[in-house]
Order: structure tokens, then C-alpha cells, then sequence
């Protein structure tokens, strides 16, 4: 009995699939050329000018690109610098600021130290009480000096000898001065001094209260010093009250802060 051979089938692989959608796209592509032909055919320029027109249209767009690109970088380098310069314009300025002393101390012949201390006696004069009084009736002012407190210290051993002028300027020549306490920087004088003055005549008058120490053998140096305008104040009632102490004049200060180092270096030699 004879057998009949074995049949092999074979599959064929399909690629009718794969060339359809290369065959798609090659036709999209066609498609799209032929159009895009077709509307430059219907540009009524030349070839050539369409191609001139590209390049030109290329370029600008390159341009604008570029130009981006710098500015970006110059805003960059315009901030490093800028933070450089506000350090540099801080140096400068401390700088400056040294020159500004230095010019200050030429002027005033004054140098830094004196001028700290020169602020320190000026913030640390003290203060004082005192009275005012007027007598309508009789046209007599009435100024009573009753003490004084944390004055400055003028001596080496940390105290004043100090005193009150009373003044009524513009007049100079009339003046009273009390007791001179010694050896205290809180000193009560319960001292009072009286001025035969009209009425009308006290507006253009100022009573000036001008605290010294007392010196035996130099000059007296003023500690500190009250002004006060008589249009300025209510003569209806009596008067009472503490105001601090004001410097006086420049050579005054410096006349102080000499004899204060005067006497420290005394202390330490």
C-alpha cells in the first residue's frame, strides 16, 4: 500500500501593509509638493526673486534671534556690574566719608576725640533750678537761683567749685553772682537777685543764667549756661522750674575740654 509524500505549507509573510502606508505617505508628500508647486506657480514673480525673498526673509528671523540673545547677555553682564559699582560707590563712600573728617577737623582744628568729648560735655552739663518773679506794682523782677544738679566736673578730683551769674542782657554791666560752693556738683544756693526794670522794657530783654566754676588762679570757665527771652514768658504768676544747661560758646568748650585733660594727665603723673 503506498503512502502519499506529507504536504509542508508555508506561509507567506505579509507586507501589503507596510508598502500601503510607505505608499500613503510617498502619495501625501506628492500631494503636498504638487500643491505647494502649483501656488508658487501662481505667484506672478520669478523664480529667482522668490528665492531672494527667502533668504531675505531667513535672515531677519537670524537677526531678531541674535539680537535676543545679546540683549539677554548684556542685562546679565549690566547686573554683575552693578553689584560690583554699589560696592565700589560704598567703598568710595567710606572713603569719602574719612576725606569729609579729615576736612572737618582742617576747619574746626579740632580732632575726633575732642570732638566726641566735645559732644559728651555738651549731653552731660547738667541742669538747673531757678525762679522768676515780677512785681507789677513796684516794676521789680524777681529771679531767685535755688540749685543745680549733676553739673559737670571741672577739677581733678571729679568735682566744680561752681557759682551762678545772673544777667538781664543786653545789659553787661548789672550782674549778681551767689556763693561759690566748693567741692560739689549738686550745690543749693536758695540765692535770690532782684532788677529795677519796667514793664514795657522786659520784651527786648533776656535773662541769662550762666553756671561757672570757680578758679583761684585762672580764669573762670562756664560749665554751662541757661537764656531765656523774656517776650517769651508768662510774667501773670510765679515761675519755678528746671531746665538743663546749654553750652556756651566755641573758645568756652574747648577752654573746658583743655583744662579737663589738663587735669587727667595731672592725675596719671
Amino acid at each position: 500500500m503506498a503512502t502519499s509524500p506529507a504536504v509542508v505549507s508555508t506561509t507567506a509573510p505579509d507586507i501589503s501593509g507596510s508598502n500601503n502606508t510607505e505608499i500613503s505617505k510617498n502619495d501625501m508628500f506628492e500631494e503636498i509638493k504638487s500643491k505647494f508647486l502649483n501656488e508658487i506657480d501662481k505667484i506672478p514673480l520669478p523664480p529667482w526673486a522668490l528665492i531672494a525673498i527667502a533668504v531675505v526673509a531667513a535672515l531677519l528671523v537670524l537677526t531678531c534671534c541674535f539680537c535676543i540673545i545679546k540683549k539677554c547677555c548684556c542685562k546679565k553682564k549690566k547686573n554683575k556690574k552693578g553689584k560690583k559699582g554699589k560696592d565700589g560707590f560704598n567703598m568710595k563712600n567710606m572713603q569719602g566719608g574719612e576725606d569729609d573728617d579729615d576736612d572737618d577737623e582742617g576747619e574746626t582744628g579740632m580732632t575726633e576725640e575732642e570732638k566726641e568729648e566735645e559732644e559728651k560735655e555738651q549731653e552731660k552739663l547738667g541742669k538747673l533750678q531757678y525762679s522768676i518773679e515780677y512785681d507789677f506794682e513796684n516794676t521789680k523782677l524777681t529771679v531767685g537761683i535755688l540749685q543745680a544738679a549733676d553739673l559737670m566736673s571741672m577739677d581733678s578730683g571729679g568735682t566744680s567749685d561752681p557759682y551762678v551769674r545772673v544777667l538781664l542782657l543786653p545789659d553787661k554791666k548789672k550782674k549778681f553772682d551767689t556763693k561759690v560752693h566748693k567741692k560739689t556738683l549738686n550745690p543749693v544756693f536758695n540765692e535770690t537777685f532782684v532788677f529795677k526794670v519796667p514793664y514795657e522794657e522786659l520784651g527786648g530783654k533776656t535773662l541769662c543764667l550762666s553756671v561757672y566754676d570757680y578758679d583761684r588762679f585762672s580764669k573762670h570757665d562756664v560749665i554751662g549756661e541757661v537764656k531765656l527771652a523774656m517776650n517769651t514768658i508768662d510774667l501773670g504768676r510765679p515761675i519755678e522750674e528746671w531746665r538743663d544747661l546749654e553750652s556756651a560758646d566755641q573758645e568756652e568748650v574747648q577752654s573746658i575740654i583743655f583744662k579737663k585733660k589738663k587735669n587727667s594727665s595731672m592725675e596719671k603723673g
